[in-house]
């Protein structure tokens, strides 16, 4: 597909494919929150509960994506920018938490952490095997994949949480983990907000010139 300014557009999500993959996807997302939240209050692990907000977030900005496939290119770098200062927020948050739990540092459950975060990590790797052909998109595809991308790190550091737990009997390193996810978040952001202004500037300054 052939884009203005005479460069090739980026992939916009419109494919039955694409939405069918996104559908599971969400799924997914949605299932783990409700286990890994639970788990990680039971747990009393940051890491798990700083996870588990991430899937919730996750399948919400899916669903935005999911709703403005096809739509203008202004609708859709709005939504990509809406993900972006949520992912923004979400990375505050957790920061902010972490920061809390560092005036509380209790023991989470090593061994409960380590089972759903091997059970979270299976479900991401899955999100991005569907997602990985779709990768290279406009600003609101590309926020999908990053998310899911995020997910399958974020579970990976959870487990050596786990480790780092059991191995030290603190819950210092969950407490790094949830840091380091917080960070993760916040890189995100900004990627995913830099590129919706980028793509909203340039079809703001084609539209300039064919006025």
């Amino acid at each position: 597909m052939s884009g203005c300014c005479g460069q090739d557009a980026k992939f916009d999500g419109v494919s039955d494919d694409y939405k069918r993959r996104l559908w599971i996807v969400i799924a997914l997302n949605a299932t783990m929150f409700v286990v890994e939240m639970t788990a990680g209050h039971y747990a009393k692990s940051q890491a798990l509960q700083a996870d588990a907000l991430d899937f919730l977030g996750d399948a919400l900005t899916y669903g935005i994506s999911l709703a403005v496939i096809g739509a203008s290119v202004r609708a859709r770098t709005n939504a990509a920018l809406a993900k972006g200062v949520s992912l923004l927020l979400m990375g505050l948050w957790v920061f902010g938490s972490t920061v809390y739990h560092v005036f509380y540092v209790g023991v989470p459950e090593a061994e409960i952490m380590g089972l759903i975060g091997a059970l979270a990590l299976a479900t991401n790797l899955a999100s991005v095997l569907l997602l990985v052909s779709y990768k290279d998109g406009d600003a609101n595809v590309r926020s999908v994949w990053l998310c899911s991308r995020n997910d399958a790190i974020g579970n990976v550091a959870v487990m050596f949480a786990a480790l780092g737990v059991w191995g030290t009997a603190t819950g210092w390193p969950d407490l790094i983990v949830a840091a380091i996810m917080a960070s993760l978040f916040l890189s995100s952001a900004f990627q995913i907000v830099r590129q919706a202004l980028a793509e909203r500037r340039e079809v703001d300054s084609h539209r300039r010139a064919t006025t």
